[in-house]
């Protein structure tokens, strides 16, 4: 049975390699200057002060993993602005020690604004002289000079190593593993469909991930927590049967059907001539996300990791009467 490109199921196959949007999404969130639009950053460039050879300074700063000591000059919604000789710098709130990163806007600029004049020891985690962006980090600073390359040369793919979730973003977590920091892809949350990556770890938690893949070229680091988690699909057929009743949270809603999430991180589909007696027009019209409902498996399938449920023979059941769903 085909469920269509739209139903992803959790857990089925390896996730994409990480991509530029990724990694500069949350930038952009958190108000990094030059964010707009690309005619109005290549004005506000032409417009920011900067010689040539202090971007080559920052370069080696950067090239070196040295610590800096530069003074805060001002703030805006997603972190601090910093002078770095003729250069300005922005040092994201995630990327600041002992800040709440998930305060809320209105709280956040008073508190923003108590650095003015503070000096603080940085370090540049990103710098790209052609779009004017350098990026700072006091938490980098905490692990001395070196350390980052150092990690970047140890860090193996399929090592397991311990950091603390720096910043959370819609589309994955971001881990500082001791001066340089990973990427977790929300597909590398849980075997299961996660409706957003707060819903699974808390900045300033300390976690154990696992490295998919080291980038030394770009500094990058994609991990996964998923994986030194159990696959709840190689002991599903300990668990469940078909004709079984399970109980779950409606996790997503498409123009096919619904999926169901199990507390073990299974997923499947309801179809949408399972949902009901009678035609419906949506699926939208029976379920909503986030509606907890119990479905009879009329269909499972481990080795494709297909799982198909149905509401309808559920109602039908005369054990269990009708089924009650409940936003």
């Amino acid at each position: 049975m085909d469920w269509g490109e739209d139903s992803r199921q959790g857990g089925g196959g390896s996730p994409p390699p990480p991509d530029e949007s990724w990694w500069a999404e949350v930038l952009k969130d958190e108000g990094l200057p030059g964010g707009g639009p690309r005619e109005e950053r290549s004005r506000r460039r032409a417009a920011e002060p900067g010689s040539e050879a202090d971007w080559a300074w920052a370069a080696e700063l950067y090239a070196n993993d040295e610590v800096i000591e530069l003074p805060v000059i001002g703030s805006n919604r997603g972190g601090l602005l910093v002078e770095a000789r003729t250069l300005r710098g922005f040092v994201p709130v995630s990327h600041l020690v002992d800040f709440e990163a998930t305060a809320a806007e209105q709280d956040r600029q008073p508190l923003l604004a108590a650095y003015l004049g503070a000096r603080l020891c940085l370090k540049v985690i990103e710098l790209d002289i052609s779009r004017g962006r350098l990026v700072l980090s006091q938490r980098a600073a905490q692990s001395g000079p070196g350390q980052r390359q150092k990690l970047l040369t140890s860090l193996r793919a399929g090592e397991v190593a311990s950091g603390v979730v720096t910043n959370i973003t819609r589309f994955g977590v971001f881990v500082d593993l001791g001066g340089l920091e990973g990427l977790i892809h929300v597909s590398e949350l849980s075997w299961g469909r996660v409706r957003h990556p707060q819903d699974v770890v808390a900045c300033g938690q300390q976690i154990r991930v696992k490295v998919l893949s080291v980038e030394r070229e770009h500094c990058r680091v994609a991990l996964s927590l998923k994986e030194l988690l159990p696959d709840p699909w190689e002991r599903v057929a300990e668990l469940h049967a078909v004709g079984d009743v399970v109980e779950g949270v409606i996790t997503n809603v498409v123009r096919f059907g619904a999926f169901l999430g199990l507390p073990e991180g299974l997923e499947g589909l309801i179809h949408i001539s399972e949902l009901g007696e009678g035609s419906l027009l949506h699926p939208r019209n029976a379920v909503q996300e986030g509606d907890r409902v119990r479905a009879r498996i009329i269909h499972l399938d481990p080795a494709a990791r297909r799982l198909g449920l149905s509401l309808r023979q559920v109602e039908a059941g005369p054990e269990l009467g009708s089924v009650p769903i409940t936003a």
